[in-house]
């Protein structure tokens, strides 16, 4: 058993929905948290920084009155996101705000700056960086952060390309705190396989671009749910950071997903070069879309997860009888 924060215990499911660039709100951050899993967004979907301060007043408020209306089953923490690149000239600031409100969980990416845990520390927040491989792990952790979130092959957005069994196996040769892995986590199934390999939990994203509460154009939305591992492309060329994307967007946008040029990674931005911008007109998505068959709200996607994680830790037991 890995060294969980108190903060992370208590959830319905071991699953941590991930920050997800535009898409993300409050209102699925809320919906999230009275599902009883970790919700998140990142701070710059807030735009400007005052509405960041509008933000974390409505998740806080409102989780705060829920939590008074439901004793026997409180709302799960929520996370902000934090980009962590020398191309975020916003950081400072929405720290400041994070201190405000004392966000329970500070998810930092692309880079890791010891100062950001630092000042999460400073209120009794979390840190929890993501990484594409060991060395950056590494480096997270010496540089204070009090967790990680493995980020394999076949997760939506910004990823890697390492397996999550090769991952997760040289992470926990040496890290025994919290891990979260990200990389086609879709069902309960999935999430309990997460929990078997070695990790904390499971770090989901794609599957809630198709809810209601979702800030993502409805073609979007429809293509998570039309689309399956098949229609995923793996790129650099959008934002220089190589990243999952969904085919469709990108004919839509005139190109041939089967030939995209390779990206400068030292030019790397948030919009995307030339008329197609990511994450607005390329849309980002994982492999594990194929599982996503409907659009609809956040609570019903966790309820599915839960019944769907009961049912195979169930099968796993009874499975494993026979070999005991």
């Amino acid at each position: 058993m890995s060294n969980i924060p108190d903060i992370l215990k208590g959830l319905r499911i071991p699953v941590i929905g991930s920050p997800l660039f535009i898409i993300s709100n409050p209102k699925l951050v809320i919906e999230q948290c009275k599902a009883g899993i970790v919700g998140s967004m990142p701070a710059l979907n807030a735009r400007p920084v005052s509405q960041l301060d509008e933000w974390l007043a409505e998740i806080t408020e409102e989780l705060a009155d829920y939590n008074a209306r439901n004793p026997e089953r409180p709302a799960a923490p929520f996370a902000i996101n934090q980009i962590v690149h020398k191309s975020n000239d916003r950081l400072e600031q929405d720290m400041e705000l994070c201190a405000k409100y004392k966000v329970p969980i500070i998810i930092s990416s692309l880079g890791a700056r010891e100062e950001i845990n630092v000042a999460a520390h400073s209120y009794g927040g979390v840190v929890l960086h993501d990484v594409i491989n060991n060395k950056y792990a590494h480096k997270a952790i010496e540089k204070g952060a009090d967790g990680l979130i493995a980020v394999a092959a076949g997760a939506g957005g910004h990823a890697g390309d390492k397996s999550p069994f090769a991952l997760v196996q040289e992470i926990r040769e040496w890290f025994d705190g919290p891990l979260a892995l990200s990389g086609s986590i879709a069902n309960g199934n999935a999430v309990l396989a997460a929990q078997a390999l070695g990790a904390d939990f499971a770090y989901i994203g794609s599957p809630f671009i198709a809810t209601h509460e979702a800030r993502a154009a409805e073609d979007y939305k429809k293509a998570i749910v039309e689309s399956t591992s098949d229609d995923i492309v793996y790129s650099n060329l959008f934002t220089g950071v190589h990243g999952n994307y969904l085919a469709p967007s990108i004919r839509a946008a005139g190109l041939d997903p089967n030939a995209l040029p390779e990206s400068d990674p030292s030019k790397m931005n948030f919009g995307g070069e030339g008329k197609a911008k990511a994450w607005k007109d390329i849309w980002g998505s994982g492999q594990g879309i194929g599982a996503v068959k409907e659009i609809t709200s956040a609570a019903e996607y966790v309820d599915k997860l839960h019944r769907e994680y009961t049912e195979a830790r169930e099968r796993l037991i009874q499975s494993t009888q026979v070999f005991a």
